[in-house]
């Protein structure tokens, strides 16, 4: 796009600008005028056999502006880290000729608490930045965003094998692993 718009093909792109809530006509208000930024970190193990990822290990960092009540961010932080492994390794609507063929709780695989990661360490940044009470932005949101890729990375890390469709789900897994190319066949114990 950059290319075709402005004739350049890569390289480092600079800018500046200003976000500013302003009024909207829209139902619910508009953007928000704040976001929460987020990092996390996975550690997995992995059985070769099947292709099934476990995340022993999840580390989520926020920034939430202001921790007013930091039992309610662990929580929202949290749930968004679950809703996260669910989208990275579980969820997947199964369409066949067009009929959805998992369309219930029964056939639709959601997180449940052994799905959970071993650990799960939840810490905040407090900038005092927000639009809200004494600085607070969102709690939650922001967390659901990097559980992919720091599980896929976790993946690749370990395996050798980088996957670009979600769900990271033991057949897939298992496929890809067994497509390596021959020289890289690593994996720690």
């Amino acid at each position: 796009l950059l290319e075709a718009r402005f004739g350049m093909g890569g390289g480092e792109l600079i800018g500046r600008g200003i976000v500013a809530p302003g009024r909207s006509a829209a139902p619910l208000g508009g953007s928000t005028p704040f976001w929460e930024m987020a990092v996390g970190a996975a550690e997995i193990s992995l059985d070769e056999e099947t292709g099934a990822i476990t995340v022993e290990e999840y580390v989520s960092v926020a920034d939430v502006g202001r921790c007013i009540n930091p039992q309610q961010c662990e929580g929202q932080d949290e749930g968004a880290v679950v809703q996260g492994l669910g989208h990275t390794l579980l969820e997947e609507m199964v369409y066949e000729r067009g009929q959805l063929l998992n369309g219930n709780l029964i056939d639709y695989r959601v997180p449940r608490a052994e799905d959970l990661p071993g650990r799960l360490r939840c810490r905040f940044v407090e900038n005092a930045d927000g639009a809200g009470p004494f600085g607070a932005k969102g709690a939650g949101e922001g967390s659901l965003v990097p559980v992919s890729p720091a599980v896929g990375n976790a993946l690749a890390r370990l395996t050798g094998v980088r996957l670009r469709e979600l769900p990271l789900t033991p057949e897939r897994v298992w496929r890809a692993l067994r497509s390596r190319p021959r020289g890289d066949q690593r994996m720690s114990g």
